[in-house]
């Protein structure tokens, strides 16, 4: 039986995944925490094997926390359950000592299946991050010609519809109101947009969409 601690700032998330992972017989959702805190908190009473976490949550994110685990739980094992799908993230989050990463919009035989991996000792990264690596590689090996012009293939679907509409000087309350979404979710969109074009500023991104041609696809 493989002990897992959930950690989300979003009920929902926690309720979703602790009912699918109910499902599966050597899986035990032994406990729930919304933030970095919580789970530390948990962990010195709660004995566990992975840790399936977020990053962006308040009081103490994943980031700060993965510090603490690597000190004092080093035998526990980290899944990191994300949004944020930049490779950035994902390096310093295995740096810091994470055994593996998902993304959020994974089905939950993939993230099972981490579970299961990262439990074992073994690493992990889900296939969406893992090809997107791969094809960063492919393209670092093609002429400096072919790569010189960042392509629209770098952004999400959501991304440059986030995109395009903060060019059209929509703020983030707006935006997420028209795609019926949440404000943290679209801010988490809008930094994965300016880690990918390298933007410093709004004004800085609209010009970098408009003169690679994003804002017509």
């Amino acid at each position: 039986m493989i002990r897992v601690l959930l950690t989300d700032d979003h009920t929902i998330l926690r309720d979703g995944i602790r009912a699918l992972l109910s499902m599966h017989s050597d899986l035990e959702v032994v406990g729930e925490a919304s933030n970095g805190q919580e789970l530390l908190d948990l962990l010195a009473v709660t004995p566990t094997d992975v840790v399936l976490m977020d990053i962006n949550m308040p009081v103490m994110d994943g980031f700060a926390t993965m510090e603490h685990l690597r000190e004092q739980y080093p035998e526990v094992r980290v899944l990191v359950l994300s949004m944020l799908n930049h490779e950035n993230y994902v390096h310093r989050m295995i740096e810091a000592g994470a055994t593996g990463y998902v993304l959020k919009n994974a089905d939950i035989a993939e993230i099972t299946y981490g579970i299961r991996t990262v439990a074992s000792g073994r690493p992990f990264l889900c296939t969406e991050i893992g090809m997107d690596m791969l094809f960063k590689i492919v393209r670092s090996t093609t002429s400096p010609t072919d790569t010189a012009r960042p392509r629209s293939g770098d952004l999400s679907k959501r991304e440059l519809e986030v995109l395009r509409l903060i060019s059209e000087g929509m703020t983030n309350a707006e935006i997420a109101d028209k795609l019926f979404t949440s404000k943290r979710t679209i801010e988490t969109h809008r930094q994965n947009i300016i880690e990918k074009t390298q933007a410093k500023n709004t004004a800085a991104l609209i010009k970098y969409a408009v003169s690679n041609g994003l804002l017509g696809e």
